[in-house]
């Protein structure tokens, strides 16, 4: 998990707070996770030159990469000889962390899904279920969630890990200062309290958990990969039933005023009158979103409309057909990808990002999307090559939202190392 977050972090540029007084103990946590990032972003290094990219002195360095070595953050790597030196070389540490783990999980239209990442970015826990969650409602819907948190607890622990925070995904608006799902239009929910019933169905002992929506988390996910290439600037597109953007500028999360910031679904960009969940009709969503890529390819009592048939395993189905020549896929595919080009040339116009990321179900027929989409967009675009921006698809998945909620989680450790020490090593 190489990314090169300029030395601070996803929660910095996520959950970014005010400034504060700082004491000797505060210093010396401020110090580690200096430390521990550095090796995250720029790779194993002796601790000679930890103090020279850090700027600390090698005696502090020493005691420092001593404590993380103790908490089990860091180990020690191959012997490295320093920048301009001769003699024995030193030797580098870098990140170990395989017993500490983060934890996301997704609540969508049809599932419910957790990823555990470990320090070092492996994924530790996966699992998705099929859910209809508008159907089951939020009491249920947490049930299952719950249960799923709690099951991905107790393996993490059981093999020795110490699980540090849950991140929470939904759609909709969400206040992460309360943890509550303000108006969620596609699984129907409305100023649900998420993270207060989450904790109190996980009782006692439960990991610190924040809340937060599905499209930012995707987005941060995105940008963690992109920045070790310089990227600052991109949009992550998500392909779910309901469609959402996560807004990446200058390498901070735009969440607008009132969080809504990224709400494009809902913007009436094609010609529609199909009703959308929101009350209104014609929105985006509506001719480009999972409800739109099923009803135009295949129709109802299909396999690929089962919510109690796992979502990839449907749209691998859709996907084979397309592998097939089947007409009515294709032709579906294309519709798709004809309505999908409107939006982002909008986005590109407005918002000129380095990147535009599809996720989701456009990342998943992004053979039969990509290369209709990109001239439409170019075409449409004002800006000379439209602007400098690439429309490329996302490598994550359908787990792109729960790994960024995991990342999320992570980023606690990255700011304060004490968090994953036992009390002893604090």
């Amino acid at each position: 998990m190489k990314a090169a977050l300029q030395g601070s972090g996803v929660r910095s540029l996520a959950m970014a707070g005010p400034a504060v007084a700082r004491d000797r103990s505060s210093s010396r946590r401020a110090n580690l996770g200096m430390v521990l990032r550095l090796l995250r972003d720029e790779g194993p290094r002796s601790r000679a030159r930890i103090s020279e990219d850090a700027g600390l002195p090698k005696a502090t360095v020493s005691n420092l990469t001593a404590e993380l070595l103790e908490g089990g953050l860091i180990r020690e790597g191959e012997a490295e000889r320093d920048r301009g030196t001769v003699g024995r070389p030193g030797q580098a540490v870098e990140i170990d962390g395989s017993g500490v783990h983060g934890i996301g999980a997704e609540i969508n239209v049809d599932y419910v899904s957790l990823l555990a990442l470990n320090l070092k970015g492996e994924v530790t826990a996966e699992q998705r279920i099929p859910f209809d969650v508008r159907a089951a409602g939020p009491d249920a819907t947490l049930d299952t969630t719950a249960q799923l948190v709690a099951r991905g607890i107790e393996v993490l622990r059981r093999d020795g890990g110490r699980v540090v925070g849950v991140t929470l995904a939904t759609p909709g608006a969400t206040d992460m200062t309360t943890g509550t799902v303000g108006f969620a239009s596609n699984i129907g929910w409305r100023d649900v309290p998420a993270i207060a019933g989450l904790r109190e169905r996980l009782g006692t002992g439960a990991p610190e958990m924040h809340l937060e929506n599905d499209a930012k988390l995707g987005a941060l996910a995105e940008y963690v990969t992109a920045s070790a290439a310089g990227v600052r600037d991109l949009v992550h597109v998500t392909g779910q039933t309901g469609v959402g953007v996560g807004i990446i500028a200058g390498g901070q999360l735009v969440r607008g005023a009132g969080g809504y910031a990224g709400e494009v679904g809902h913007l009436q960009l094609v010609p529609s009158e199909q009703l959308c969940a929101c009350g209104r009709r014609g929105c985006w969503e509506t001719t480009i979103g999972r409800g739109a890529l099923l009803r135009y390819a295949a129709d109802p009592g299909d396999l690929v409309w089962d919510p109690t048939v796992d979502l990839e395993r449907r749209l691998a189905e859709l996907r084979d057909r397309a592998r097939a020549g089947d007409a009515r896929t294709l032709e579906a595919l294309q519709r798709i990808a004809d309505n999908l080009a409107p939006g982002l040339a909008l986005l590109a116009d407005i918002l000129n990002p380095r990147l535009i990321v599809l996720g989701g179900h456009f990342a998943f027929f992004g053979e039969y999307l990509l290369d209709s989409v990109t001239p439409q967009v170019r075409e449409r675009v004002m800006a000379p090559n439209a602007g400098g921006c690439e429309i490329v698809l996302s490598t994550t998945g359908l787990t792109g939202t729960a790994r960024g909620g995991a990342l999320l989680a992570l980023d606690t450790v990255y700011q304060d190392p004490t968090r994953a020490m036992t009390p002893t090593q604090r």
